[in-house]
């Protein structure tokens, strides 16, 4: 059987395509029944504070007792940021439990940041009564970034 030279050269260019980094991580989040929540924020910054392409953010669990919107805007990032106080554009993430439920609920997101990192998020979500705010919240409440 003979070998065909564009075959190895194809298998030769697979081979040295550079494999970008993957992180997962799993967290947890209180949230109240009825509102929305955002649980995740990315700016189009490079590791250098340079701006990059807009962040890719694709779901690949959605939520079984809520939804998920996902937005665009502009924030200025807060001064702890690892590039502070920079005007950059954004993709948000916002969840909404079903009104009158309370219980559990999971959303896995993949994040594709403006240097071709991807991280997949696994977001554990607790769900209380409406009106009760979560202990300890600090993610922003409603649809605004």
């Amino acid at each position: 059987m003979l070998i065909r030279p564009t075959a190895i050269l194809a298998a030769g260019l697979i081979l040295t395509v550079p494999a970008f980094a993957q992180t997962t991580v799993t967290r947890s989040e209180n949230v109240a029944s009825g509102k929305s929540v955002r649980l995740a924020i990315v700016p189009n910054l490079k590791k250098d504070c340079t701006s990059g392409p807009m962040p890719e953010i694709r779901v690949s669990g959605a939520p079984k007792n809520g939804s998920l919107v996902t937005k665009v805007g502009k924030i200025k990032t807060p001064a702890t940021y690892r590039c502070p106080n920079k005007e950059a554009a954004v993709q948000a993430v916002f969840y909404e439990a079903k009104a009158g439920y309370t219980g559990a609920d999971e959303v896995v997101v993949d994040i594709k940041n403006s240097d071709g990192q991807v991280q997949t998020q696994t977001i554990k979500l607790t769900v209380g009564a409406a009106g009760t705010k979560p202990a300890g919240e600090t993610k922003k409440e409603g649809t605004e970034l």
